[in-house]
């Protein structure tokens, strides 16, 4: 269903793209890197993110060391598809706060001849797999997982420990509410 008109009218090929890890892994770093790129190379990029992502800027998307770009911040993932027109390139920061419909409008938008990255974590804060992102990483053509540094031990991380007793599945915040952990030290934590 979903994998018919891979080639749209102009003959324009769409593909997905997904970059995941854990908190300060460098994924929105990763999607700026590439939003930049389609603009040097003169492409039309649209950038969304969830609108409940406040933490640095409501119309921007801002990575942990201050790189940034405008965004359009959106409700949900139909409004996506409403403002995505005439674009070649659509950009998502924080995947993971939207609704599992993002898989649908990823997929449309690729079917379209839409390159779409999509940046996200793929874990919550208990180690499950987090919102859309799972059926995310399924179904793009590449995935990038990409990881912090352990802050106890040093190795790489891949899990976002949350520092409070916090038992809300959403709570924003970076490094006084979360903190990087590979799988050693977050099973200790959580002992």
């Amino acid at each position: 269903m979903f994998l018919e008109n891979k080639i749209n009218k102009e003959g324009k090929h769409g593909w997905i793209e997904v970059i995941a890890g854990s908190m300060f892994s460098g994924k929105t770093e990763e999607l700026l890197r590439r939003l930049k790129r389609a603009k040097i190379a003169r492409q039309r990029v649209e950038i969304f993110k969830p609108r409940v992502d406040v933490r640095y800027s409501t119309d921007e998307v801002v990575s942990h060391d201050a790189n940034y770009i405008s965004s359009t911040p959106v409700e949900g993932s139909g409004n996506i598809l409403l403002l995505s027109g005439n674009v070649d390139v659509v950009g998502i920061d924080e995947a993971q706060f939207f609704d599992t419909g993002l898989v649908k409008v990823c997929q449309q938008l690729a079917n379209q001849g839409v390159r779409v990255i999509v940046a996200g974590l793929d874990m919550d804060f208990k180690g499950e797999p987090f919102g859309p992102m799972p059926a995310l990483m399924a179904c793009a053509e590449y995935v990038t997982k990409v990881h912090a540094i352990c802050i106890k031990c040093g190795d790489l991380a891949h899990f976002s420990h949350r520092l409070s007793n916090e038992e809300s599945l959403v709570l924003l915040g970076e490094k006084v509410e979360y903190e990087p952990l590979c799988r050693s030290c977050f099973c200790k934590v959580n002992a």
